[in-house]
């Protein structure tokens, strides 16, 4: 999937899919990809000559995926986070597309066994004309590319 070329693709122009079977979600304005660590832990022998440890591999650390879109009057991101919260199997795959400027795919990143973590509408206020944006934090088991 992965489309290689001499200049680096924007990252304004991408697809959000939440894994309903509905096609993208539309309307999300940013997204905040988690750093992936894979920690390691530090081993020795006791009767190595060299004093330097050895790293082991153990686990693989994910921090969370945060989308924002607008308010727009959907409330598919309360409802999914609404059901994980009351204890319903809300996992799903979440896959962001980027798009090249003609909107064709160009590479694909899937959150397997995603679900909300905090959802956030952020504040309103009367003296300011801003956009009202809503906030949706997703934890995650594991992310491919492709």
């Amino acid at each position: 999937m992965p489309v290689q070329r001499d200049r680096p693709y924007a990252g304004m122009n991408f697809h959000v899919d939440l894994g309903l079977g509905d096609g993208p979600d539309a309307g999300v304005s940013e997204v905040v990809f988690p750093e992936a660590r894979l920690l390691v832990n530090e081993y020795r022998n006791g009767n190595d000559r060299v004093l330097e440890a050895t790293k082991l591999p153990t686990l693989t650390r994910y921090d969370n995926l945060l989308l924002r879109r607008g308010v727009a009057g959907s409330l598919a991101w309360y409802q999914w986070w609404d059901e994980a919260r009351n204890g319903g199997d809300a996992r799903r795959t979440v896959t962001i597309t980027l798009l090249d400027e003609q909107g064709n795919p160009v590479m694909r990143w899937r959150f397997l066994r995603a679900r909300p973590a905090a959802y956030a509408p952020s504040p309103m206020d009367a003296a300011v004309g801003d956009t009202l944006f809503e906030t949706l934090e997703i934890a995650f088991e594991r992310f491919e590319m492709e």
